[in-house]
């Protein structure tokens, strides 16, 4: 396995990237608010020109602060890392009474008509070197060249040195543009803000900072890059933005970057180090958070068709924000609510002592035996009521691979998204269900559990394989808004193909001879990590540590008995390899190019290690607020106080079935440590609870429910082995240590091997 995993890491996913083209000056002109939708030709002829000849991309704005506002948005580009506004008093631009930004008035301090000071300047780099968990430094990107122009407070802002001086500074763009423009390599220009609510006033702001930038370009030295860009959002509503750059080498197509690894996408932070990149500057060593962008072939020929898919993606992007938290709201309500109808199921489908034989009188209580053909207890479930419950805990595990696969469907483009997703994911929800119900398999104890982890995981797998657009902006998926991820596998998505690989694995290692069980957990495993840490394919680095961790625990005990400490240790050393071949194969790439993995250890390296560990205990502590956490919770609250319970039928079918205790270990270790290590709370653990917590719950009722269908089998004793069942070895009558729990001497009403209830 390892030596797939080095190849597939070894063969490049993409031709290198070309080298950024060189610029004698670049101009990055800011218009805070800016969106795709405010672009066409008649409103903002300049910048539709613009975007025909230039590259284009969608922008997101995130920063140290939740809105990013304009002035956020300005001292991150300053800063080329998450950065936040604050005067050093406390008080910062989030919005306090309203959905607006507040309109705050930077004091900007002119000694002499060439420059300016902006004295809350130093307050502003102590608070994000001292609060901010992100370790800005404001003003690194003005500190890198030898000189900075400014026009207007935003842009001063963005310019200003980190002791506050900005080296040429006008209020409004003067009539001689050419000059000053020309003074210094870099130029910043503040066109103004799109902030209205209302169409006509939108229109009029674009229309206002369209005229400005008409006059910037007539102004622009020879040789220069001008990048135009909707630096931050102007309320509680986060949207992506505009990006176009205009210059050599930027000719009609894409913009991309390494931290976003999808043409069309840009982060805010990566526009600094862009401009150093074009200038043939270095960027200061770690203080980057970004990396410098490139334009990329493959755009449309009309603009008008390429504008489109950015604000298309914009709209998806918000209807995504504001569907996400009630469907996993509803689903961890409805998971909840089955969790409380299954719980007086479990305690009824006990079979009660009046069914059970006579002890022997040799071997005592051990030596019981189930009586022929005992009649259902008359306390327990209607089967109707059970068979109900057992399709509801079925959708409810299919609920997020049928939110992923709805969207396919562009329901963000209807006029009630919300509806319209609601009933997409219905119905795919009711044809899953339906497929696993009416599959012959179903009858089998374990068989709905391995066909709901078959489609999960398949689902999943050919998304990252088609590219993750399900996952890009998607219910079920990540939101570009947020910054964290813009391809390959996201939490929701590691959470739900780990749970369905490790399942999928136990169960058929069950139908194998033990010896051979761990190897089938292995191969099955090892191919789902392959898939999630391939640059090309999952691309999640950390992910695929936390799955080999799983499926080094399964493959250890899937073939009974505890976890000791030999089998601990095999499975260490196997997960230490791998992960040390994840890390060097990492830091061999491009710093670019280099997964949170190599960008963690990089730190490490340089000294700001402690930095790194403190974003992603923030980003884990920012997490927890997420539905996905109460799904975990839920889940939790179910298994211990239910499952787990000596009525609950979670340990008598680790008992049976011991390659699925050894799954479900597995499944919980790689949420923990792809929780922890990703920086994602308890997602990872929620969307695994969706999945798991329900197909063991249904399992557990089998088991309970079947312990009545026994045959009387001939009261034998204990050393005389009974005829061994095809494809396992021979078993006796001695007591059977398989997952803690002690089994009885019984004939099993079905296979033990493929779950097939015998008849």
């Amino acid at each position: 396995m390892l030596a797939l995993f080095v190849a597939s890491w070894a063969t490049p996913a993409q031709a290198a990237p070309a080298t950024t083209p060189s610029a004698d000056y670049v101009i990055i002109a800011g218009v805070p608010g800016l969106r795709w939708d405010d672009v066409d030709p008649q409103g903002t002829p300049t910048l539709w020109a613009m975007a025909e000849r230039g590259s284009i991309a969608s922008l997101s704005v995130q920063s140290a602060a939740q809105p990013t506002c304009p002035l956020d948005g300005w001292v991150t580009l300053g800063a080329g890392e998450r950065a936040t506004w604050s005067d050093g008093t406390g008080s910062g631009t989030a919005p306090t009474a309203g959905p607006q930004c507040p309109q705050i008035a930077v004091p900007v301090q002119r000694p002499d008509r060439i420059g300016a000071y902006l004295p809350s300047q130093r307050g502003v780099v102590r608070h994000n070197q001292e609060v901010e968990p992100y370790g800005a430094v404001p003003g690194a990107l003005a500190t890198s060249v030898r000189c900075t122009v400014a026009v207007g407070a935003g842009a001063a802002v963005a310019a200003a040195r980190p002791y506050g001086r900005v080296d040429q500074y006008q209020p409004t763009l003067p009539a001689n543009a050419e000059e000053l423009l020309g003074t210094c390599v870099l130029g910043m220009v503040d066109l103004g803000t799109v902030s209205a609510a209302d169409t006509a006033t939108r229109q009029a702001e674009a229309r206002r900072a369209d005229e400005l930038l008409a006059r910037v370009l007539a102004a622009r030295p020879a040789n220069s890059l001008v990048i135009v860009a909707g630096l931050s959002d102007t309320d509680q509503s986060r949207r992506l933005h505009v990006v176009v750059a205009d210059g050599p080498g930027w000719d009609g197509g894409w913009i991309t970057s390494a931290s976003t690894g999808r043409n069309g996408y840009l982060q805010l932070v990566d526009l600094a180090p862009t401009a150093l990149a074009a200038l043939g500057r270095t960027p200061p060593e770690g203080i980057f958070a970004g990396h410098p962008a490139r334009s990329v072939p493959g755009r449309p020929a009309q603009l008008d068709v390429a504008v489109a898919q950015p604000a298309d993606a914009d709209r998806e992007a918000g209807a995504q924000r504001r569907i996400t938290t009630w469907f996993f709201g509803l689903l961890a309500g409805f998971q909840f609510l089955l969790g409380v109808a299954v719980v007086p199921l479990l305690r009824r489908a006990r079979l009660p002592a009046s069914t059970l034989g006579s002890p022997s009188p040799r071997f005592g209580f051990a030596g019981l035996v189930r009586r022929a053909g005992p009649a259902p207890p008359p306390h327990s479930a209607p089967p109707r009521l059970v068979a109900v419950v057992e399709v509801l805990l079925v959708a409810a595990a299919l609920a997020i691979p049928a939110a992923l696969v709805a969207d396919a469907v562009p329901w963000w483009r209807s006029a009630h998204p919300a509806p319209l997703f609601g009933a997409v994911t219905v119905l795919l929800l009711a044809a899953g269900t339906a497929a696993v119900r009416f599959s012959p398999a179903y009858r089998r104890t374990l068989g709905p559990l391995a066909m709901v982890a078959a489609i999960a995981a398949a689902v999943v797998a050919l998304d990252v394989v088609t590219g993750a657009r399900l996952q890009l902006n998607g219910v079920a998926g990540y939101s570009t808004l947020t910054g964290g991820r813009y391809a390959g596998l996201g939490r929701v998505g590691l959470g739900v193909f780990a749970a369905g690989v490790l399942l999928v694995a136990g169960c058929l290692a069950q139908r194998v001879r033990r010896p051979w069980r761990p190897y089938v957990v292995g191969i099955v495993g090892g191919l789902g990590v392959l898939l999630a840490g391939s640059p090309y394919l999952g691309a999640d680095a950390v992910g695929a540590i936390a799955l080999t961790a799983g499926v080094g625990i399964a493959a250890v005990i899937s073939t009974g008995g505890w976890l000791t400490f030999a089998r601990l240790a095999w499975a260490t050393l196997a997960g230490l390899a791998v992960t040390a071949g994840f890390a060097a194969l990492d830091l061999s790439r491009p710093d670019a190019e280099q997964d949170r993995l190599g960008r963690f250890l990089t730190a490490l390296g340089d000294g700001t290690g402690g930095r790194a560990v403190q974003r992603a205990a923030a980003s884990s502590v920012g997490a927890l607020d997420s539905p996905l956490t109460v799904l975990a919770i839920v889940g939790a609250v179910l298994v211990w106080f239910a499952l787990l319970r000596p009525w609950g039928g979670l340990k008598r079918l680790f008992g049976i079935y011991p390659a699925i205790r050894a799954s479900m270990a597995g499944i919980a270790t790689a949420a923990v440590i792809g929780g922890v290590l990703g920086g994602s709370g308890l997602d990872v653990a929620g969307a695994v609870a969706a999945l798991t917590v329900p197909m063991a719950a249904l399992a557990a009722l089998r088991v309970l429910h079947h312990a009545s269908d026994r045959t009387q089998p001939p009261v034998v004793p204990l050393s005389v082995p009974v005829p061994a069942v095809a494809g396992d070895e021979p078993r006796d009558q001695r007591h059977e240590q398989g997952g803690g729990v002690r089994l009885a001497a019984e004939v099993l009403p079905w296979n033990p091997v493929d779950g097939a209830i015998n008849p």
